[in-house]
């Protein structure tokens, strides 16, 4: 018999990009004239407890002591938080409605924050599991329940034991609370989720690093809103290129290699390429990077690199951009979306984002008969098209199929066998 599955996901630093009490400090303390040295404080009490350094009770109550908030405070707490999911969780958020029997909130920050934040993404109510503030009479913080196991050191495995869910727990967080309950051995992995903050002490000891929730979706076959995790594309930088030109891709989650720490595996490896002005591309290293699939000229200068092999090689080109901030978002609109506006060795071609479908991707020789054999292909296998677009130049064409999700796997393997098919790709 199959044995049922639940997600025990961290808050802070999670769920969330920030630690909430943190934020909390911030918008209580504001007019406070030692405002800054407070923040500090609390900061540094949060990391002591996250990296297991300082026992988590005792960082909570000096925290929660240092406040000084009320429900006021909180309710501006939980617009700003509501602002602050983490993106690829934002971007999941079909899968907590599709097993929201499943997924547990354990974080040892407050429900007064947690449970209108997590609301919008089916989260059962009585699936959060948290601590509870204490007020007095005007609605100021003066404490908490001491008495709920997640105020305590180790409370997270008090709580867990005492459930006793019967199957495979996966437990998802950035702290060493988290790290806890694999420790325990009450779940089965433990993934440190580094998409907002990494802790050496806890990805140390993890099963599994994950840099989003993509990722953690990815590696256990289920379902997301994107075919393939963006931190496992590696951008490779070649040449000196300004770090702030560069942030777009970091902040968009791709990983970045740099060259002067790349081994010689790097180019094959790479899914994307920037240069600097000057750099030359090696046409044997070239021919060599099958994942690569767009380079991006950072500079105004186009020497270097060989177009007509990239177009051979089905690999879009960006360049000749009014900006290096420009030319990196049009890459990152053609790994998100598929669009080409702004290619060098491409038609230009503007695409929407959807929804609710599979985006694939087939660039294939300009040679007559080509798209009747895709659309033949998909005839065959009862596909149905959502939106269909195709531009070509001389030597290549482009073509975008957005079809429903619901499709036989085999599709995309007679599609890379088509006659004249130059690459196939699926974006979510």
């Amino acid at each position: 018999m199959k044995q049922k599955k639940y997600y025990i996901i961290d808050f802070d630093s999670t769920f969330t990009q920030v630690e909430a009490l943190d934020e909390l400090a911030r918008i209580s303390l504001k007019d406070h004239p030692k405002k800054d040295a407070i923040y500090k404080e609390i900061e540094d009490l949060t990391n002591q407890a996250m990296s297991g350094t300082l026992s988590f009770s005792e960082s909570l109550a000096q925290r929660v002591q240092l406040l000084a908030a009320d429900k006021s405070h909180l309710k501006k707490l939980v617009s700003h938080l509501k602002k602050k999911v983490s993106r690829s969780f934002s971007r999941n958020a079909p899968f907590f409605k599709k097993n929201a029997d499943d997924v547990l909130i354990v974080s040892g920050g407050f429900k007064e924050f947690i449970t209108p934040v997590v609301k919008k993404f089916n989260i059962r109510k009585e699936n959060i599991y948290a601590n509870t503030f204490v007020f007095d009479a005007e609605g100021k913080i003066i404490g908490y329940d001491d008495q709920n196991p997640l105020s305590k050191e180790g409370g997270k495995v008090i709580l867990i034991r005492d459930l006793n869910l019967q199957g495979d727990l996966y437990g998802i967080g950035d702290g060493y609370s988290d790290f806890q309950l694999r420790e325990s051995g009450l779940i089965r992995k433990f993934f440190a989720y580094t998409e907002n903050i990494s802790r050496k002490s806890v990805t140390a000891k993890a099963d599994h690093v994950t840099p989003s929730f993509d990722e953690f979706l990815y590696i256990n076959k289920l379902p997301g809103a994107i075919s393939y995790p963006k931190n496992r594309i590696q951008c490779l930088v070649m040449g000196a290129i300004p770090e702030q030109d560069l942030h777009p891709f970091t902040q968009e989650g791709f990983t970045l290699v740099y060259e002067k720490d790349a081994d010689e595996k790097a180019f094959q490896q790479a899914g994307m390429l920037v240069i600097g002005v000057g750099t030359a591309i090696d046409v044997k290293q070239l021919k060599k990077a099958t994942r690569l699939k767009a380079i991006g000229i950072f500079g105004k200068a186009k020497t270097g690199v060989p177009l007509p092999l990239c177009t051979e090689m089905g690999i879009v080109v960006f360049g000749s951009a009014s900006s290096n901030l420009q030319v990196a978002q049009r890459m990152i609109d053609f790994m998100n979306k598929g669009a080409i506006n702004g290619s060098l060795n491409f038609p230009k071609l503007r695409l929407p984002a959807v929804k609710n479908t599979h985006r694939i991707i087939h660039i294939h020789k300009n040679v007559p008969g080509v798209m009747a054999q895709v659309n033949l292909l998909l005839a065959k296998h009862q596909i149905n098209i959502n939106a269909q677009f195709l531009m070509t130049n001389k030597t290549a064409g482009y073509t975008i199929i957005d079809i429903d999700k619901n499709y036989d796997k085999q599709l995309l393997k007679e599609l890379k066998k088509t006659e004249h098919t130059i690459k196939t790709r699926v974006l979510y």
